[in-house]
């Protein structure tokens, strides 16, 4: 199944090689759950200092059934996040873990408390 995708580029030019990129990141994640209904991606170059190059900031909204996850990764101090690639790599590497928690609620692998007991 192809997950519907909207990709956004914001304050940039679109990058065809980018888009492909975060096509293929998209793809990665109906590897941990079959219950994607939509993705959405804003990729965004934060406003630069005039002496560092610009940090790009990753919107990442996953719509399932019932819930919404979404993730927003704009590591001020992290140069590393001046290349868009490893921005994205950082914002779809916690999408992954999102819904792999999401994926074990879903399967009851995880314990839930009930409300007003102390579990012990």
């Amino acid at each position: 199944m192809m997950i519907p995708l909207q990709i956004t580029f914001r304050q940039m030019e679109p990058s065809p090689a980018l888009e492909a990129r975060i096509r293929e990141l998209a793809t990665r994640l109906e590897k941990f759950s079959e219950q994607i209904v939509r993705c959405r991606v804003i990729v965004e170059p934060l406003p630069q200092h005039s002496h560092k190059g610009a940090l790009y900031e990753i919107h990442l909204d996953i719509t399932l059934p019932d819930e919404e996850i979404a993730i927003c990764h704009s590591h001020h101090g992290d140069h590393a996040h001046e290349d868009p690639y490893v921005a994205l790599h950082d914002t779809f590497r916690a999408a992954r873990r999102k819904l792999e928690d999401y994926e074990r609620k879903r399967r009851l692998d995880v314990k839930s408390h009930v409300k007003g007991t102390v579990p012990g």
